[in-house]
C-alpha cells in the first residue's frame, strides 16, 4: 500500500483570515483500541474550528487519523490528544472536538474537549425573522 498512517499534519494559509468562518470536519470511521482489552473502540469524531491563519489538509487529517488504529488509548487521553495535536499546529481561534464512542458493555461515551484563543470571543448568534 501506498499510502500509510502518518503523524505529520500538512496545514495551508486561510484564505480568509480577516472573517471567522467554521470549519466542521466528520470522521465517521475512528478507531483505536481500549488499552485495558486490546479489543477495538469505534467512535465518531466531529472536528470544528474557527481558522486564524492556517488550516489543516484533509487528507493529512486522515493519515493522522489512522496512526491510532493499533494503539490502545481511553476515550478521555485520545479525545485530548488528538485535539492538542491539531490544535498545536494550526493554532486556530477556538476549536472543539467531540468524540462519540460506540457501545461497550452498554455504555455509550461522549467526550468532548475545546480550546480558544484568551482573546477570541465567538460572535453574537444572528436570528432573522
Amino acid at each position: 500500500m501506498t499510502t500509510q498512517p502518518s503523524a505529520d499534519l500538512t496545514v495551508f494559509d486561510n484564505p480568509r483570515p480577516g472573517r471567522d468562518f467554521t470549519i466542521r470536519i466528520d470522521i465517521p470511521e475512528f478507531t483505536c483500541l481500549c488499552p485495558m482489552t486490546g479489543q477495538p473502540d469505534f467512535a465518531k469524531l466531529h472536528l470544528e474550528y474557527v481558522p486564524d491563519l492556517l488550516c489543516v489538509e484533509l487528507k493529512s487529517l486522515k493519515l493522522y487519523i489512522w496512526t491510532f488504529r493499533e494503539r490502545g488509548a481511553f476515550h478521555e487521553a485520545v479525545t485530548n490528544e488528538i485535539l492538542d495535536h491539531i490544535a498545536g499546529k494550526i493554532s486556530p481561534k477556538f476549536m472543539r472536538l467531540r468524540a462519540e464512542f460506540n457501545v461497550r458493555g452498554g455504555i455509550y461515551t461522549t467526550v468532548v474537549a475545546e480550546q480558544r484563543k484568551p482573546d477570541w470571543q465567538a460572535p453574537p448568534v444572528v436570528r432573522l425573522p
